[in-house]
């Protein structure tokens, strides 16, 4: 038996994504654990991959940070963006999270 093509997470990621415009993986990451019920960054970075695949998602720009990390001096960020096929329904959770996140970044 097949997994349903449809996610809750993933949805759940459109979500955020409509309101923010655009994010990396672990940006995604801390707000979608804000936001809705607890899950592993691994799930979040595996749904963005299966967004990918079925046009939820896309990439918009890859940029390199320098730094000091465990693998080497330099990370990836991929930023991703709605895709054609994302559908947003417009949650409510998302939306007064990201209203009250710009009223404070007003003050």
């Amino acid at each position: 038996m097949a997994r349903p093509a449809a996610s809750r997470i993933r949805q759940n990621i459109v979500e955020i994504l409509y309101f923010a415009k655009s994010g990396y993986g672990y940006e995604l990451f801390k707000t979608y654990i804000e936001l809705y019920p607890k899950t592993t960054m691994r799930s979040i970075y595996y749904h963005l991959n299966k967004g990918l695949q079925t046009g939820e998602f896309r990439i918009d720009k890859i940029t390199k940070a320098k730094g000091e990390y465990s693998w080497g001096s330099e990370a990836e960020k991929k930023i991703y963006a709605l895709g054609e096929k994302a559908a947003p329904k417009i949650d409510k959770k998302a939306r007064d999270y990201f209203s009250k996140k710009k009223i404070k970044q007003a003050t």
